[in-house]
């Protein structure tokens, strides 16, 4: 299955980045160039950078990722000569993206209910229905609406421009492979050194081939974009807990559930959800989901054509 395009045919007018000036890119625009924009205005207007510590500011922290989108845009369109169809955003917008909503909703809620199951949560507190509120409700839909961009931009980054490029040159075992490695370790970060984290990474790898195999099957980026946004949004908002090693200032809207003394591969300890054996589980049975529903037939994709595009290693006039 090498020599692919997974969501639109290639014409001659395409060009195509090489692949190791592709990884070097996604790092650039993901890590260093596309947060600037929005670090800058942040440190000037006093906006706290650390999630948590206030609604409005994770609401901006999570929208900033739209410069981050807007770079992949623009150097797929400009130089690289393609539309955003090539990139995942084709036909059947609508119906996709609820699909993956309700999906991602429920691997959360499989996810949350397991852990609880297994003696690892608490109630803390009713959340938003202790006493609810327009003043409440405001961050909720607001964080949403962040997380709507924020899973969007790391989507485009990972599954609709890198893991694409890497497979239509080598297939989408390495497209998959390369793109869920890099997505992995850009969690790396998140939190010291830990067995949480360690196992925080492992779990993020399997999100990474489930991403992988479901944008493959549908051969477009909608339903992952939503899959992504809902799970994040509904781990954080939904139960209060921690997304990637990270909280956010809104009150629950399911339940306020806090960790109780299980062991941390139980509940993910500081990493939350996302690094607990739990959810290792889910994510098997969903990656197992996928392939048994035909990702891998599905990833024969487009052919490439017979003539060979140019390839671009940095902007041309």
């Amino acid at each position: 299955m090498a020599g692919i395009e997974l969501y639109a045919p290639r014409t001659e007018r395409h060009r195509r980045t090489w692949t190791w000036a592709a990884i070097v890119l996604t790092i650039l625009f993901v890590m260093f160039l596309g947060p600037l924009p929005m670090v800058i205005p942040a440190l000037l207007l006093k906006i706290p950078l650390q999630p948590g510590i206030d609604w409005k500011a994770d609401t901006y922290l999570l929208a900033g990722f739209a410069t981050t989108a807007a770079m992949f845009f623009l150097w797929v369109w400009l130089f690289e000569r393609r539309g955003l169809a090539t990139i995942g955003f084709n036909g059947q917008a609508i119906s996709r993206y609820l699909r993956g909503l309700g999906l991602g909703l429920a691997f959360a809620a499989a996810v949350i209910g397991g852990i609880a199951l297994a003696g690892g949560y608490t109630i803390e507190s009713a959340g938003f229905w202790k006493a609810p509120s327009l003043s409440l409700l405001i961050p909720v839909v607001a964080i949403f609406f962040g997380f709507m961009i924020q899973g969007a931009t790391e989507e485009i980054a990972m599954r609709g421009y890198l893991m694409q490029v890497i497979a239509s040159r080598h297939g989408i075992f390495w497209g998959v492979g390369v793109s869920t490695i890099l997505f992995s370790l850009m969690h790396a970060l998140n939190l010291k050194p830990s067995n949480e984290l360690y196992m925080g990474l492992a779990n993020i790898l399997l999100v990474g081939i489930f991403f992988g195999l479901y944008a493959v099957k549908e051969r477009s980026l909608w339903g992952v974009c939503a899959w992504h946004s809902a799970w994040n949004w509904f781990l954080g908002v939904g139960f209060g807990v921690e997304v990637s090693g990270q909280t956010l200032d809104a009150a629950p809207i399911v339940i306020d559930l806090a960790q109780t003394q299980a062991p941390w591969w139980i509940t993910g300890g500081a990493f939350g959800p996302e690094g607990s054996l739990l959810t290792t589980a889910v994510l098997v049975a969903g990656i197992a989901w996928q392939v048994w529903k035909g990702a891998l037939k599905q990833g024969e994709g487009y052919a490439t054509p017979t003539y060979i595009a140019a390839e671009v290693t940095a902007p041309r006039p």
